[in-house]
């Protein structure tokens, strides 16, 4: 019985094993550049200011056979957020919008990944301003394959939208002015 029951358990350990070993690991490429967190809003109805965060790093998971094994975990640092306007970029990191000094970092862990046609839903976390709540973002491959220097990479771009005021963030830009748009990309180096 007992050697019934090693062999059952090593059994589903070995599945279990191979069952996750398609879902390969990636780092952000951050250092080489390849990697952007963007996002646009609305000013004062009239245009969209763009922006980014220039700080941020993270990894995922991906196997293409098996979307529901993917993970995506991101870090971005508030402080780093770029306008392309020195005075406007320090009034974003003010208490009155993204507190960076009380909550110096926001986070996006993923809580699950469903391909759907072509492309993909990814579920997750957001943390910003303190505040945690759940975002979706629609993502696509964009391709994978050998590097020049001996690697492997994937690619993705991914958007989502999120409304200020569920994360305590009041902006005096009007009402046009009250969601943010999310334009991400990410290219990853397997592990």
């Amino acid at each position: 019985m007992l050697k019934k029951t090693i062999l059952g358990l090593t059994t589903a350990a070995l599945l279990m094993t191979g069952a996750t070993a398609n879902a390969a690991e990636y780092k952000i490429d951050k250092e080489g550049q390849h990697a952007f967190v963007q996002f646009r809003i609305k000013h004062l109805g009239y245009s969209w200011l763009y922006g980014s965060f220039k700080d941020f790093d993270g990894a995922f998971t991906f196997d293409e056979a098996d979307p529901s094994k993917d993970k995506v975990n991101v870090v971005i640092n508030t402080a780093s957020v770029d306008t392309n306007h020195a005075e406007r970029d320090k009034h974003l990191r003010s208490a009155h919008f993204l507190n960076t000094g009380k909550f110096p970092q926001a986070t996006y862990v993923s809580t699950g990944v469903v391909k759907e046609g072509e492309g993909l839903t990814v579920n997750g976390n957001l943390t910003l301003n303190g505040v945690t709540k759940p975002v979706k973002l629609s993502a696509k491959l964009m391709g994978e394959g050998k590097d020049p220097w001996g690697g492997y990479r994937a690619g993705f771009e991914a958007a989502g939208k999120i409304a200020l005021k569920d994360f305590n963030v009041e902006t005096d830009l009007g009402p046009a002015s009250q969601d943010v748009d999310l334009i991400i990309s990410l290219e990853g180096v397997r592990q």
